[in-house]
C-alpha cells in the first residue's frame, strides 16, 4: 500500500506545547475500544499496548516525550507496530538533495506532508517527512524491514487518530491520498483548503445587534447585566488557589494578576520556549526588574504542601551558578514558578540552534563546564540537605549576560513525586542524559546526577547532542562514539570540528575523558562532583572502568 497526506498540528495558546501528537492506524475496526487518551494517542490502552492482538500499523507524529514508549524526544516520528514502543523512530526532519539533514517541527502550526510506503513483496516500510514548501525527498526518514503478514487481516480500516492533554490542540488533515498496490496519487497542494487563522481557535466573537426601536430600560438593562458579567470573569479569571498553610510562605508568593500583567496576558510573544514541564514567559515586575515565569499545569493537589515547601526552601538557595528561583503562585490546575532572567537563553539553543556552534568559543565552553560542575556540587554537598537535580541537561543550563552558566529546574520533577501513586514511580530524565540504572530502580540519585553531567560534557566537547540519529533512524549513543576515539589513542577526533581546533588541546582532553568518566555505566565507578572540580581545578586521577569492561584510568594534569 501506499498513502501520503498533509497535516497540521496547531496550539493556538503555546505555538510549540501542547497535546500528545497524531497517528495514521491502520485497524481491524473502525474504533479502538477501551482506547485511552493522552500518550496512548487512542489507539491503545495501559493493558492492550504492545499485545500482538490488536493487530494495528501506525505512523505517530508524537509531540510528547514519554519515557514508557522509550521516545527519543518531543518532537519525533515513529514506525509503531500493535503498541507504542516504535520499531523504528526519527526525529522529525528530512533529507535534502545534498544529505543534509534539515530538522522540521510538527507542532509549528505549519502544513507539513508524510508519505508511506510499503512494499509487501520486499517487506520495506518507508516514511518520508517534509515541509509542503519543498518537494518529496529523494531519501526518506525511516526505512525499516517490517514483515506486516501476521499484522494484517483480511480487512482492515485506514484512518487517523489524535490525542491531546491539558493544553488544547488542533489537528486537521488538509489532503490524503491512499492506494492499496500501488503509488498513491500526488496531492495537488494548490486545492487543498487553508488553515484557519490562529485568532479563530483562540476566542469567538459574539455579533450582538441592536435595533434603535428598544426601550431605554431594556438597553440599560443589558449594559448592566454585561457589566455584571464581565466583572464575574475577571474575578473568576484571576482567582487563585490558596489554602490555609500557605500563610507561612506569604512572602515568597505572587498574585497571579500581577504575574498576568507582568507577562501582558503570557502573551506569545512573550514566550522565551518550553519544556517537559510548561511553558516560560519574559515579564517585568518593576521598570528594572526582569522575570522567567514558568506555567507547570499539575491537577492534583495530593503532595502540594510539601512541594510548595521544598520550592520555597530551595528559593534559599544562593550560588553563582543556579537559577534563583524567587517565589510562586497557584491558580486552579496550574503552579506558577517565578525565576530571574537570563538574558542569553539557555545552552541548547546556543549550541545546536545556530548556524555554526563556534559562535561560543573554548574559553567559554571550558567556563561553562565549570560552572555547572559548581552548581551542581553545591546541590549536592554545599546546602544544609542535598538537593538531587535529576534533570541535568543543556536546554536546563541558562546563560546570564556574560555567559556565565546558571543551573536551572532543580528539585521540579518532585512535583510529579508528590502527587503520583506511591505503588508507582515515575521516571524522569531526557535519553542520552538518564543513567541506565534510574529506570530500573526508579530512584534518583547523586550519580545519577553525574552521569547526566558527564553527558552534558561530551555535548559541549564536541558539539554534537547525547543521542543522534544516524542513517534511517539508528540512535547513536555520543558517549560511544568518544569512547571508540579514546580507545585507538585519538580521542581529540572527537573535538567539535566547528571549533577548527582552536582550543587548548590539554583542556580538550581533560573534558572528553571528565565525560566519560562520569558517563560510566555502573554509578560507583563514577566520580563526585567534588572529585569532578578537584580535577578540573587541580591535579587528580580518576580511575575508571571502561564503557566495553577494559579498565583503564583516565588520568588529568592540573590547567587554570
Amino acid at each position: 500500500f501506499s498513502t501520503t497526506f498533509v497535516f497540521a498540528i496547531v496550539c493556538p495558546e503555546y505555538s510549540d506545547l501542547g497535546g500528545h501528537g497524531m497517528a495514521f492506524a491502520i485497524s481491524p475496526t473502525r474504533g479502538r475500544p477501551g482506547s485511552q487518551p493522552t500518550q496512548y494517542l487512542g489507539l491503545f490502552n495501559s493493558s492492550s499496548d504492545g499485545r500482538p492482538s490488536n493487530h494495528v500499523v501506525a505512523v505517530e507524529m508524537d509531540t510528547v516525550l514519554s519515557t514508557e514508549f522509550a521516545d527519543m524526544d518531543d518532537n519525533h516520528v515513529g514506525i509503531d507496530v500493535n503498541g507504542l514502543t516504535s520499531l523504528r523512530a526519527a526525529s522529525a526532519s528530512y533529507f535534502s538533495d545534498e544529505a543534509v539533514v534539515v530538522n522540521v517541527t510538527l507542532m509549528s502550526g505549519e502544513p507539513l506532508q508524510l508519505w508511506i510506503d510499503y512494499d509487501g513483496a520486499g517487506k520495506v516500510f518507508n516514511v518520508t517527512l517534509h515541509p509542503t514548501s519543498v518537494p518529496r525527498p529523494k531519501r526518506p526518514l525511516l526505512s525499516s524491514l517490517v514483515d506486516l503478514c501476521s499484522v494484517l487481516l483480511d480487512t482492515m480500516y485506514v484512518g487517523f487518530s489524535s490525542s491531546v492533554g491539558v493544553v488544547v490542540t488542533h489537528h486537521y488533515v488538509l489532503g490524503w491520498s491512499f492506494k492499496m498496490n500501488g503509488e498513491a496519487r500526488p496531492l495537488d497542494l494548490s486545492r487543498l483548503p487553508p488553515l484557519p487563522p490562529r485568532g479563530h481557535h483562540q476566542r469567538n466573537k459574539l455579533l450582538v445587534r441592536v435595533k434603535i426601536v428598544l426601550p431605554v430600560l431594556l438597553f440599560v438593562s443589558a449594559v448592566a447585566s454585561c457589566v455584571a458579567f464581565d466583572r464575574k470573569w475577571r474575578k473568576k479569571k484571576f482567582q487563585e488557589v490558596i489554602e490555609d498553610w500557605e500563610a507561612a510562605y506569604a512572602s515568597h508568593r505572587f498574585s497571579y494578576r500581577k504575574l498576568y500583567a507582568a507577562t501582558r496576558g503570557f502573551s506569545h510573544r512573550r514566550l522565551l520556549g518550553t519544556g517537559g514541564f510548561g511553558g516560560v514567559y519574559r515579564g517585568w515586575i518593576a521598570p528594572n526588574t526582569e522575570i522567567a515565569v514558568k506555567r507547570v499545569s499539575h491537577e492534583s493537589r495530593q503532595g502540594m504542601r510539601e512541594f510548595v515547601a521544598e520550592i520555597v526552601s530551595m528559593g534559599q538557595l544562593r550560588h553563582r551558578n543556579l537559577v534563583r528561583l524567587l517565589g510562586y503562585c497557584r491558580r486552579r490546575g496550574e503552579l506558577l514558578l517565578v525565576y530571574e532572567f537570563m538574558p542569553n537563553g539557555n545552552l541548547d539553543r546556543l549550541l545546536f540552534d545556530r548556524p555554526s556552534s563556534s559562535s561560543i568559543s573554548w574559553r567559554q565552553r571550558f567556563g561553562i563546564i565549570r560552572g555547572v560542575a559548581m552548581g551542581l556540587h553545591y546541590l549536592h554537598e554545599g546546602w544544609e540537605q542535598v538537593v538531587i537535580h535529576r534533570d541535568v541537561k543543556a536546554s536546563n543550563v541558562l546563560l546570564d549576560g556574560e555567559l556565565n552558566p546558571r543551573l536551572g529546574d532543580f528539585g521540579l520533577a518532585r512535583l510529579y513525586d508528590h502527587g503520583s501513586d506511591p505503588r508507582t514511580t515515575h521516571v524522569v530524565g531526557t535519553p542520552g542524559y538518564l543513567a541506565p540504572e534510574v529506570p530500573r530502580t526508579g530512584k534518583a540519585t547523586t550519580g545519577a546526577d553525574v552521569f547526566a553531567f558527564g553527558a552534558l560534557v561530551l555535548e559541549i566537547a564536541c558539539g554534537r547532542r547525547a543521542v543522534e540519529a544516524q542513517g534511517a533512524g539508528e540512535l547513536v549513543q555520543l558517549a560511544d562514539w568518544v569512547w571508540q576515539c579514546w580507545g585507538r589513542g585519538a580521542i581529540l577526533e572527537a573535538s567539535d570540528p566547528s571549533l577548527r581546533g582552536d582550543y587548548v588541546v590539554e583542556e580538550m582532553e581533560l573534558a572528553l575523558r571528565l565525560g566519560l568518566a562520569c558517563s560510566h555505566p555502573e554509578p560507583a565507578a563514577r566520580p563526585s562532583m567534588r572529585q569532578v572540580i578537584q580535577c578540573l581545578e587541580g591535579g587528580s586521577t580518576l580511575p575508571t572502568a571502561g564503557v566495553h569492561g577494559d579498565t583503564n584510568t583516565l588520568s588529568t594534569e592540573a590547567h587554570a
